[in-house]
């Protein structure tokens, strides 16, 4: 249950720490200017809790709302996929679609897709970290056509693009230009892995979320991005079971 909300600054001011089920948790308040009520939901990762909450809401109906949740709280935590690296026998989602490992020591090392499973070879105790390595390669692949095909839709030009292993963000873009996109989103279905390179690019023209800034996304994307973001909300957590 939630018991206290700790202090973490020198001077007392803001509360930002929350104790759930023994664990504390950074409590990350957001305001934002289209937000019409409070909401809150759990980090992918369960790293923090996130309450979003309209410009004019008080930091102290953030507290009351996360503490008349204690339940709702704790049963988000317990529902937090394990880590669960992928091995010989497993499967390991690529693209939206489970993939069955096929390990042999005799295979190549390279990863390597087949008729709905992907081979790899090499030393058993390095199958799950040699994995990680292919997916991020072919995470770096797909977003870079991703950002190029975006920024040619938008008029700009193509940033540098880097891989994140965030736990709190699917992608970021700086004041400087440069994109990154949570590898882990090589996973997901391609609809929602594109949805956020084209959020990114958006923020390219438009560095906020003001109502320019969702007219050009709307623009630049082609699919749902409700359906889209619904998948993130829904499955978002179990991109981190396998490899965290």
């Amino acid at each position: 249950m939630i018991d206290w909300f700790r202090r973490s600054g020198a001077d007392g001011a803001a509360p930002d720490v929350v104790e759930i089920a023994g664990r504390t948790l950074p409590l990350a308040i957001r305001r934002h200017a289209r937000a019409t009520r409070l909401t809150m939901r759990l980090a992918p990762d369960g790293s923090e809790v996130r309450i979003t909450l309209p410009r004019w809401g008080r930091t102290e109906d953030a507290l009351l709302f996360a503490a008349a949740r204690t339940r709702w709280l704790e049963g988000q935590l317990a529902a937090l996929p394990r880590r669960a690296p992928p091995g010989p026998g497993g499967t390991l989602t690529h693209r939206g679609q489970a993939l069955r490992i096929e390990w042999d020591s005799c295979h190549p090392r390279a990863p390597s897709l087949g008729d709905g499973c992907v081979h790899v070879g090499g030393p058993e105790s390095a199958v799950a970290a040699r994995l990680q390595r292919w997916l991020e390669a072919e995470a770096l692949r797909l977003c870079a056509g991703d950002l190029a095909h975006y920024c040619a839709r938008a008029g700009v030009p193509v940033p540098a693009l880097r891989l994140s292993r965030a736990q709190r963000r699917w992608g970021s873009c700086s004041s400087g230009g440069a994109v990154r996109i949570n590898w882990r989103l090589v996973q997901a279905p391609d609809a929602v892995r594109r949805s956020v390179v084209a959020h990114e690019v958006a923020h390219l023209v438009h560095f906020d979320h003001s109502p320019a800034f969702h007219a050009l996304l709307a623009r630049l994307f082609e699919g749902d991005l409700a359906a889209a973001d619904r998948w993130l909300r829904r499955e978002g957590r179990g991109l981190y079971a396998a490899f965290g």
